[in-house]
């Protein structure tokens, strides 16, 4: 099947202002001004009303969250003082919890204009040791790309660690499923719709054995990782008083400063560090909706993207963000970073390239998050056509800077997963009652 997308309004790529041909699960040619394409095309779409722009890749997600969002035990504090006031209701999670939550995540992603994402689920009470098979189900009934990420805690309150015991695994459980995912779940190459990634939560929250067991085990299976770190000033102090060392010493201790990381936040990074993480290939994920929730600072993106890093952009769970909207988070990307440094340093187009190529680099993925010839044809369209948009003269600068935040279509693979604004084959309003439902059980 070989589909022209036709005279798109604007597109964010280089020489298609013709629109884009995309055959199957690739895109195979751009086409210029007023030009033709080169091939047989089976069927044209006319993208005349339609900003196209490649489709959005989340890099960090808790999707569990969506149960908790703006919860009163919560709302108004600092990182450390939320996880402790969430951790206990968390652990009421049960299987059709995470399911639903999961469904619902997605779906808000996916209406957004993301057709990659990553999870981050480390939370692990009785009953729940099928989570990663959980989420991949959700994922292929909404035909997602999904980084799956095996998450892990193992150090609870009476290790000295955050979280309660309820919600934590020992080690050789961990190890153990870590593989059993690996096996069932990681597809490799290019077009893999699910992968896994290895991901013990947080310094605060994982022992240094864990640490280096799981990245033994990563290199073994070729698998990357993913973890918080340098979020708040907070983890700062507790690893020095802990392991005697800032932050990123403790990743490199452990094993973990290699390009096959990224990591969740990144704020608290001094120059030095900085250099590091660029030489040793790191990616970090920018969080900018989570990180002013919680007033846990500013990621330093210009210097990290000079440095080497590739910077990617993640929603954060929807209990410190309180969405699941890529594109509103496009949108705090620019805006926090052109408080950080000045309106002329970062623009709208730094601010798609962070939730696409950079987020796309995050994941270690080289065929996503870009509209060019040879990458998958992953692509999200908005329309102008509400109020907030009446004046725009810069399609593309007006998704950002009026707000876009629904996707009118976007296509996965070659596939229609979204048209006229809403998920194919996904019954809105039963998955919010559902939703609505299973969240009563965690209000207080």
């Amino acid at each position: 099947m070989t589909l022209w997308i036709k005279n798109p309004l604007s597109c964010l790529a280089e020489g298609a202002e013709g629109g884009v041909v995309v055959q199957d699960d690739k895109i195979i040619e751009l086409v210029g001004t007023g030009g033709e394409p080169s091939v047989h095309v089976d069927e044209i779409f006319d993208a005349s009303e339609h900003v196209v722009v490649p489709g959005l890749v989340n890099t960090h997600h808790h999707f569990y969250q969506t149960l908790t969002r703006a919860h009163p035990s919560a709302i108004n504090k600092e990182l450390f003082g939320w996880l402790t006031a969430l951790y206990p209701i968390w652990a009421r999670l049960e299987p059709d919890d995470l399911y639903i939550a999961s469904k619902l995540a997605m779906t808000e992603l996916l209406m957004s204009g993301c057709t990659t994402t990553s999870d981050h689920h480390y939370l692990f009470p009785g009953g729940l040791e099928d989570a990663m098979d959980i989420q991949v189900a959700a994922a292929e009934e909404l035909g997602m790309r999904l980084m799956v990420t095996r998450g892990s805690m193992n150090l609870s309150q009476k290790d000295g660690g955050l979280p309660p015991d309820t919600v934590v695994q020992d080690q050789d459980t961990i190890l153990s499923d870590c593989e059993r995912t690996i096996a069932k779940h990681h597809q490799s190459g290019e077009g893999a719709m699910v992968q896994v990634a290895l991901a013990p939560c947080s310094p605060f929250t994982a022992t240094r054995e864990l640490m280096a067991q799981t990245a033994m085990l990563a290199q073994r299976y070729g698998c990357r990782m993913h973890t918080h770190l340098a979020e708040t000033a907070d983890e700062e102090e507790f690893c020095i008083a802990h392991f005697g060392c800032r932050p990123l010493d403790y990743l490199e201790d452990v094993g973990w400063l290699n390009d096959q990381v990224w990591l969740a936040h990144g704020i608290h990074f001094s120059d030095d560090e900085i250099s590091r993480l660029g030489n040793h290939g790191v990616g970090v994920c920018h969080c900018p909706s989570s990180n002013m929730v919680l007033a846990s600072g500013q990621c330093r993106t210009c210097e990290l993207e000079a440095a080497g890093v590739a910077v990617g952009l993640g929603v954060d769970g929807s209990a410190s963000s309180d969405s699941s909207n890529l594109m509103e988070g496009v949108r705090h990307a620019l805006m926090i970073n052109r408080l950080t440094y000045g309106a002329e340093a970062v623009s709208h187009l730094d601010a798609f390239r962070w939730a696409t190529q950079g987020s796309a680099g995050c994941l270690g993925r080289h065929d996503i998050g870009e509209i060019s010839v040879g990458k998958q044809s992953d692509i999200a369209f908005f329309k102008l056509d509400e109020l907030r948009f009446s004046g725009v003269g810069d399609p593309l600068a007006g998704l950002v800077l009026c707000g876009a935040h629904r996707a009118d279509r976007v296509l996965i693979r070659g596939s229609w997963r979204v048209v006229n604004g809403f998920p194919v084959g996904v019954d809105i309003d039963k998955l919010q009652v559902v939703h609505q439902e299973a969240a009563k059980r965690f209000v207080s």
